[in-house]
């Protein structure tokens, strides 16, 4: 018997999607536009109206080869990637009972679901949100989905209204890094508006951009490995800093932030530096009254406690900030099934980086600030036979 771990980001890409998701969930008069599967140099990939959004794993590849650890399968022994796991609910769960995880918060392609037809995009992602409402029912206690919102404010502010009144979810994510609109604009005030007053949680996350953004000496090197870390903290700097500096924040108390999957080492500086530039403002004050004041009255460090929260899966240097964070800030993660997941060893990885502490602290991090932010009825203990307790 033991806690019931909540990891609150892992994933469902494009590569586990069901082949015929797309031909069966968009309207009819969109179906023969749909997103669907073609073989290209031996590889399937999923590919719209010409353009490749990014491979699919439910066929076999003649290609041989050493294995890079791609994924969290390769380490796991499972050989057989063509089930599509992650994709496919029992198998899911079954994945999850070895790695005695008892939920997981469910995020969709990370690659961005885009396309210049706005028409086709929405109905893209009005289809995915329906397939994975479908695909959670399955163990709605367990499965717990995340969807996913269109990259432009009116497009987000609709398919939001129309999930809200579902009922099915507990969090919605935006893709900001792949916004052209900053998060600032008057034109999300609608959205952000709604989002606090249902009660749910908005969450950014990183984003994979297939087609790179611009050269790329490092692409296909070595090299590309490390300076792919660059890219989680990148994605975040400007919108982090903007909804401080716009006071978005400050106009909506009761929206709720959770950065996914973009580390946790970054942000004490940033909110440290925000802080004391803000008191910089408000030794000004009479100033920037003429200017018409200061949008934002809390420290920054206050709104970020009261609002934002950051998930991480193995990391020391979070343990390490707990003074900063508070124990309730932070949210535990087993990022499955990516290259960076823990999985299937995710009770040694808490162990590993965990032990020390309390034991009050670590049900905190690792399913108790969950809980509480997603309003998760758990129970107080299960157990899972198959789950690996050391790696």
């Amino acid at each position: 018997m033991g806690n019931p771990l909540v990891s609150c980001d892992d994933h469902l890409d494009l590569n586990m999607l069901p082949a015929d998701l797309w031909e069966k969930w968009l309207p009819d008069p969109l179906k023969d536009r749909a997103p669907h599967i073609e073989v290209r140099d031996d590889k399937a990939m999923w590919v719209c109206e010409g353009d490749v959004w990014g491979s699919w794993a439910g066929r076999a590849s003649a290609e041989e080869g050493p294995k890079m650890n791609l994924n969290a399968y390769d380490r796991g022994g499972i050989a057989d990637q063509t089930q599509r796991r992650a994709g496919t609910a029992e198998l899911r769960l079954a994945d999850m009972d070895r790695d005695g995880v008892y939920a997981q918060l469910i995020f969709g392609p990370v690659t961005s679901i885009n396309h210049k037809d706005t028409e086709l995009r929405d109905a893209c992602y009005t289809a995915y949100n329906d397939w994975l409402a479908d695909f959670c029912s399955a163990a709605p206690d367990r499965l717990l989905g995340v969807a996913m919102l269109p990259e432009d404010p009116e497009s987000a502010f609709a398919e939001f209204n129309r999930l809200a009144a579902k009922h099915c979810f507990r969090q919605v994510n935006l893709q900001i890094a792949a916004c052209e609109t900053p998060i600032y604009d008057e034109r999300w005030a609608p959205l952000l508006t709604a989002v606090e007053e249902s009660g749910l949680v908005l969450s950014f996350h990183v984003v994979v951009f297939l087609g790179g953004r611009g050269p790329n000496p490092a692409r296909g090197k070595p090299a590309g490995a490390l300076v792919h870390a660059k890219s989680f903290v990148e994605q975040f700097i400007d919108p982090f800093v903007d909804l401080f500096a716009w006071g978005v924040l400050e106009k909506h108390p009761r929206l709720r932030i959770v950065f996914g999957e973009s580390g946790v080492g970054w942000l004490p500086w940033l909110i440290e530096e925000l802080d004391y530039r803000h008191w910089r403002l408000w030794e000004a004050k009479d100033y920037w009254a003429e200017r018409g004041g200061i949008p934002l009255v809390h420290k920054p460090s206050e709104l970020f406690k009261r609002q934002v929260y950051a998930t991480f899966q193995e990391s020391p240097t979070a343990i390490r900030l707990l003074d900063f964070y508070g124990s309730n800030n932070l949210l535990w993660a087993s990022d499955y099934p990516h290259p960076d997941s823990v999985w299937p060893n995710s009770h040694a990885a808490i162990e590993r980086q965990m032990g020390h502490l309390p034991g009050d602290i670590v049900r905190q991090l690792t399913f108790g600030n969950a809980a509480r932010l997603y309003g998760l009825d758990l129970p107080e203990s299960v157990e899972f036979p198959q789950a690996a307790a050391a790696e």
